[in-house]
This record gives C-alpha cells, sequence and structure tokens, in this order.
C-alpha cells in the first residue's frame, strides 16, 4: 500500500509531504486546488509521460517520490529481484525526476529505471481510476481486455498471442516456399553437391593446423635426425664430452670438500646440472631413433595440404574453417529437407494451426464463464445507481477470421432501463449513464484487484443524492479489501470515508500553491457543510453534515 508521497515543485504544488493510511480517504476541495494534481504526481511516478511544462513556475525541477509498503508482495519483490532493482525489505520506493530541458529520470529504490520499469513496478502496486475513463468503454479492445482481467485469463490470452504467431509464421513459411520453390531447389542441389564434397574430405576439427606442424617436421627431419645426433655426441658420446669433462670436476671437488665447506654451495649447482645434462642426452638419442626419413608419408601430407587448401580457395573460408562449413552445410540441409516439399510444410502449418485452435478454445471457455459473472455483478450494481431493472450484457461474437487475441470479439451490451433490449453501449448508453456504468464495473473489477491500492478520481461526476450515497458506501467496502482513495465532490462520498483530506490553495509572496490538511471531526463537518451549502456556511448546513457523519459537533 501507499505509505507516504512527497511532492516537490510540481505544478502548483512547492512542497508536499503526505503519510497515507490502509482503507478509504477522500481528498476534497473547492475547483482549482489541486485535488487531481496529487493524483498525477503519483501517476508520474508510476512511469506516466512526463512534461516540463508540469515543473512548478521558476523551479528547475518536479521531484516525486512514492513510498510503498510492499511486505508479503511477493510477486513484486521476484520481478525486482529478477531486475536487480531491490531494496530494503518491505519497502518500495518510486522517484520521478523532470527537469525543464524536458530530461527525465527515474529511480526504484535508489536503482536507476526507466519509465517503462516504472510503469511494470507501478502495475503491482496501484490502479487509478479517472474520471474519463469511462469514454474508453465502447473500445472493443478495452471491453475485452476488461473481461480478461476479470476471469483471471491474462496468461491464457498470452498462450493464444503465442501459439497465433506460431501459425502464422509456418503459414509464411509455406507461402514463401511456394513463390520460390525453384530457388529454393537450386539451393538444396547446390548444397547436396557441396555436402558431398566436403565429406569425401573426411574433415576433422583443428586439422589444418595438425597437418601443417606434420609436414613442417616430416619436410625438416634430416636436419632434425644430424642435429640430435650431434647433441648426443657433443653431451656424452664424443670426445671431450661436456657430460665428461663435468664428471670430472665434480671428482676433484667432492673430496675437497672436507676441507672448505664452501664448495658445497657450489656442488650442489653442479650435481643436477650433471642429471639434466644426463636426461637431454638421453631423450636427444631416443628423439634421434624415433625420427625416420619417410618421404612416402611427406608425400601424402603434402597432398593432403593440397586438397585442403584448394577446398578452401574453391569455398572462399579459411582452411581450418571447412569443417565448420560442413557442419554448416549439412545443417542448412536438414532445414531444407523439414521443410523442403510443399505437403510438409502444410502439414506443419496444420498442426500449428491446430494448437491455435485448441487454446483459444480454452479460453473462449473461459471467456464465457468470466462474461456471465460480470454481467450478473454489474447488473447488480446497476440497480443501486439509478439504473433499476437496467441490464448489462457482455456478449461473445464469433469472428469470422480467427485472430491473435481469440476466436470472437467481445462486446459490451446495455439496457439503461427495463423496457430496453441490450444493444452496444456506444448506441444506447448516454453520457451520465456511462459514467455511472463505468464506476460498476471498476468497483466490480476492483473485488478481484491484486493491487493493494485503487484511486478514483471523481468517477462519480454526473451523480447524486441517493446514488452518491450509494457511491460512497460501494468504494468504503472496497476500503475494507484495499487501500481506497477517492477525489470527490460529493458530500455523500466524502461523508463515507474513514478519512478525509482538504486540499486548498494559499498565495505567499505572490506565488499561488496547493496545501493539503487531513481533517479532524469538527473539520470534517465543516468542510463537508461547505460542500452541501457553498461559500456561505449556515448552521442548517453544519447540522445536515453532522447527520452525514453521524456525529455531532463537540
Amino acid at each position: 500500500m501507499l505509505r507516504r508521497l512527497t511532492i516537490t515543485d510540481f505544478v502548483i504544488v512547492e512542497r508536499l509531504e503526505l503519510e497515507f493510511s490502509t482503507g478509504f480517504t477522500v481528498l476534497t476541495g473547492e475547483t482549482g486546488a489541486g485535488k487531481s494534481i496529487l493524483i498525477d504526481a503519483l501517476a508520474l511516478a508510476l512511469g506516466e509521460r512526463a512534461d516540463p511544462i508540469a515543473i512548478r513556475q521558476g523551479a528547475a525541477r518536479a521531484d516525486i517520490t512514492a513510498e510503498f509498503d510492499v511486505d508479503g508482495h511477493r510477486a513484486l519483490a521476484d520481478w525486482l529481484s529478477d531486475s536487480d532493482l531491490s531494496g530494503d525489505e518491505g519497502v518500495c520506493l518510486l522517484r520521478r525526476v523532470v527537469e525543464t530541458s524536458g530530461r527525465s529520470r527515474g529511480f526504484i529504490n535508489g536503482h536507476a529505471a526507466t519509465a517503462a520499469q516504472l510503469r511494470e513496478a507501478g502495475n503491482f502496486l496501484v490502479d487509478i481510476h479517472g474520471q474519463h475513463q469511462h469514454q474508453s468503454l465502447s473500445r472493443p479492445a478495452t471491453q475485452r481486455a476488461l473481461t480478461d482481467a476479470y476471469g483471471g485469463l491474462e496468461a491464457q490470452v498470452e498462450l493464444v498471442a503465442e501459439a497465433w504467431r506460431t501459425w502464422q509464421r509456418r503459414r509464411e513459411e509455406r507461402l514463401a516456399f511456394e513463390g520460390n520453390a525453384a530457388a529454393i531447389s537450386a539451393e538444396r542441389e547446390r548444397l547436396e553437391w557441396q555436402s558431398q564434397e566436403l565429406d569425401a574430405l573426411k574433415l576433422m576439427p583443428g586439422e589444418w593446423a595438425a597437418v601443417g606442424a606434420e609436414h613442417v617436421r616430416l619436410a625438416h627431419a634430416a636436419s632434425l635426425i644430424e642435429a640430435a645426433q650431434a647433441g648426443v655426441e657433443m653431451l656424452s658420446e664424443g670426445e671431450g664430452a661436456a657430460l665428461d669433462q663435468l664428471n670430472a670436476v665434480l671428482a676433484r671437488l667432492q673430496p675437497l670438500l672436507q676441507h672448505d665447506v664452501r664448495l658445497k654451495e657450489i656442488l650442489d649447482a653442479l650435481v643436477p646440472a650433471q642429471i639434466q645434462l644426463q636426461e637431454g642426452a638421453n631423450a636427444l638419442r631416443h628423439y634421434s631413433e624415433r625420427t625416420d626419413l619417410d618421404p612416402q608419408r611427406l608425400r601424402e601430407v603434402e597432398q593432403r595440404l593440397d586438397a585442403l587448401h584448394t577446398a578452401a580457395r574453391k569455398y572462399r573460408v579459411d582452411p581450418d574453417a571447412l569443417p565448420e562449413l560442413a557442419e554448416h552445410t549439412r545443417e542448412r540441409l536438414a532445414e531444407l529437407g523439414a521443410g523442403g516439399d510443399p505437403e510438409t510444410l502444410r502439414r506443419r502449418e496444420g498442426e500449428a494451426e491446430a494448437v491455435y485452435r485448441e487454446t483459444a478454445k480454452k479460453l473462449t471457455a473461459g471467456r464465457r464463464k468470466a462474461a456471465k459473472k460480470l454481467s450478473e455483478a454489474v447488473t447488480a450494481g446497476m440497480q443501486d445507481l439509478a439504473m433499476q431493472g437496467g441490464v448489462f450484457e457482455v456478449s461473445l461474437e464469433l469472428l469470422e477470421n480467427p485472430a491473435a487475441h481469440g476466436l470472437e470479439q467481445i462486446e459490451f451490451r446495455v439496457a439503461p432501463h427495463q423496457s430496453m433490449t441490450p444493444q452496444p453501449i456506444a448506441k444506447t448508453a448516454s453520457g451520465g449513464e456511462l459514467s455511472r456504468l463505468s464506476l460498476a464495473i471498476q468497483t466490480v473489477l476492483s473485488r478481484v484487484a491484486k493491487v493493494p491500492t485503487l484511486i478514483f478520481d471523481e468517477v462519480d461526476v454526473g451523480i447524486g443524492g441517493r446514488v452518491a450515497e450509494i457511491v460512497g458506501r460501494m468504494l468504503r467496502d472496497l476500503g475494507a479489501r484495499h487501500q481506497v482513495m477517492c477525489i470527490t465532490h460529493l458530500p455523500q462520498v466524502a461523508a463515507t470515508a474513514e478519512r478525509q483530506w482538504r486540499v486548498s490553495k494559499v498565495t505567499a509572496r505572490g506565488k499561488v500553491s496547493s496545501t493539503v490538511t487531513e481533517l479532524d471531526a469538527s473539520g470534517r463537518v465543516e468542510e463537508i457543510a461547505r460542500m452541501l451549502g457553498g461559500v456561505k456556511i449556515t448552521d442548517t448546513t453544519r447540522k445536515h453534515a453532522t447527520e452525514m457523519l453521524g456525529k455531532k459537533i463537540k
């Protein structure tokens, strides 16, 4: 839930720091006092479009921070962790800074974040229902989205969309093949010939480097053998060999060690040298014995190098890339073989279509259940909103051609009065009826909302009297399950709230700014009396306000 909202230099707000509680809270005040500005500021922190015109006149930037208590909100915690945006446990801070240059910066828990990330985090936290939201009710996409949300079908909708994309991709593959059959056939023929030629070489990974090294060794075998044998001669077998001389030195020095201990350090250095010289001489002897002059093998290696070099030049790749080319050629042939004929492509397309239709049918079944429940719930709500006898109906119309969103179009129909037959909303409902119908739908949807905070921005426009009291009770009931805030001009709605804040304008140093005051019991009486009677507040209006609040003036 929203705990704190800090606003600095936004529109006519110089600085406000507001702390929020659970339950149902109303914000009231005269027109133009800045009530909706608070919601606009919160929306900015939640990732809405930033506009430098919203910066308070004379200020360099607007700065909004919203602090949320998210203890136990596992879905948000997982998203924050996956996005590397985690902060202190149980708290989520969203911040937005807008500068006069038009530049906007966002932060989540102190980490830099994009506006899209702010919006995604906000989707876990707040639902804002605007006063003009009913205008979108006549749009098919809105009607479909509301029904799917009510039925909890969002995941199923995505499965249908993914199945649709797969079906369309397979269809495009078939059409592309049918339009380019000759080119595909020519490519397959070329690759088959290329694959046969490369397979005949029996290529091995790293072969080019290995064969090259062997060629160098064979080409210089005589020199290598001669050098090895000369080394053996000089080290151990020839006259004046190094080992013989070193052995003689050691033989003279070792008896003299008893006369001067300083010789030990010298002997310790010479003895390992004697061992290493002997090992080196033995290794050279073995090397010369194992190295042969092999003209036949040299010719074979030279032929192999020539074959690899010729193939590399032909296919315009480096010789060591030939094994990779052969593998790529086989893979491409497999692709062409898997979808290389119209029958196979038609079969794959048909399989994808079958998966789509099966998935879409499950979505249709879910939509039918959701439509029935939503129709009944909204119809019941209409009876309380001065639309007695009215009927709301969610109609599913089968599409002539399937679509990414499913097999049907969803249409909201309404009969505002008992004597009417349900018709599409755009053709039937008046402006006031649309507003009330929107509130009924929003209230029903809010009962199943997963977000903890619900905000209603003057959605009660166009109603009054007994209906306004009912709206207030509806919002208060929602407050038992969610944190609910509502901007209202109706005293009947304000009186039902658990808390009331008054938004007003003040002028200081020639500048106008908004202030927010949390009202106590007597303050609520005065504010509701003002809402009832206008500028001049009488004892009668105060008494009426007291009655509405169910309290006595203290």
